[in-house]
């Protein structure tokens, strides 16, 4: 269960927070090892509407973990822009929440093949040649955001608050 925000002013809306993860191309996904230890990796990834999708390779621990536990989160980080002589971080950061599922269905792993495609080779030469020949080694993951939570750094709320009003 998500926790509200304690410092509400820094809080991201979802429109801020699903643009965080459209222009962003790398985070942390976490997830529960069936031994019960947390297990976080860098992964890409691609949304299209309330689904985050990844690839993988057809057996690993990954899966392991997904067999085990569901539930799942990514972590995004947009900024992280240390002040020292300030003692702080700007930073701005987007937790998504939700459950993974292993894509099964044949027509539903091809189209998020394509969202991953699309995000990351959008006019590569060959990209139905290279879908067509690792679609059978591959395996197609979406995590289904149940929620989403954004953050900021009170100096860039402080910012933008006097961008608007100078």
């Amino acid at each position: 269960m998500q926790r509200e925000m304690r410092r509400i002013n820094q809080e991201l809306n979802k429109n801020a927070c699903l643009n965080i993860l459209d222009r962003n191309t790398a985070g942390v996904l976490a997830l529960t090892s069936p031994d019960g230890h947390p297990y976080a990796l860098p992964i890409s990834y691609a949304r299209q509407g309330e689904y985050l999708y990844f690839h993988c390779a057809p057996v690993g621990h990954k899966l392991d973990c997904i067999a085990h536990e569901k539930r799942a989160s990514l972590c995004v980080i947009d900024q992280d822009e240390i002040h020292p002589e300030k003692f702080t971080t700007y930073f701005r950061s987007v937790i998504a929440f939700g459950e993974m599922e292993v894509i099964a269905d044949e027509a539903k792993k091809r189209e998020a093949l394509n969202i991953l495609v699309d995000k990351y080779a959008l006019n590569a030469p060959g990209r139905e040649e290279e879908i067509n020949g690792a679609f059978h080694r591959v395996c197609v993951l979406a995590l289904r955001m149940d929620s989403i939570s954004g953050k900021e750094a009170i100096e860039l709320v402080r910012q933008r608050e006097k961008e608007k009003n100078p």
